[in-house]
């Protein structure tokens, strides 16, 4: 099991903070339990975390790779989450974009079976 972060570089300037900018990236991990315990143990509020992932500061991320996360490109891990969104395994982070390419052949390729159902029905797309 692995927690993984990315190289995003977002800026977030929170309402609470006036005049503060916070450099945001996220983190995500094979499992939610593995997930909160990475984030409890680099101090990230659960109110931060988003379904599936968790926005935190690039000080975090700092911490959690001292605390063995894999520290990934955004797109690979962007990849990654879109898997696990659509119950594929994340598998590894080295095949990922080619994984979710496949996935979203396959995705194509099941709505272009039922397409002809669906017009034979009225309904469209």
């Amino acid at each position: 099991m692995t927690v993984y972060v990315d190289n995003m570089e977002a800026s977030f300037q929170p309402s609470h903070r006036p005049g503060r900018t916070y450099v945001m990236c996220h983190m995500i991990a094979d499992t939610d339990d593995e997930l909160h315990a990475m984030a409890d143990k680099i101090g990230v509020a659960r109110k931060w975390f988003q379904g599936d992932h968790y926005a935190i500061a690039k000080s975090q991320r700092a911490l959690a790779i001292q605390n063995g996360a894999v520290a990934l490109s955004m797109r690979d891990l962007s990849a990654m989450a879109m898997l696990k969104r659509w119950g594929r395994p994340m598998g590894d982070p080295t095949t990922a974009r080619a994984r979710l390419n496949i996935a979203r052949k396959d995705a194509r390729a099941e709505r272009a079976e039922t397409q002809p159902e669906r017009q034979s029905k009225g309904l469209s797309r």
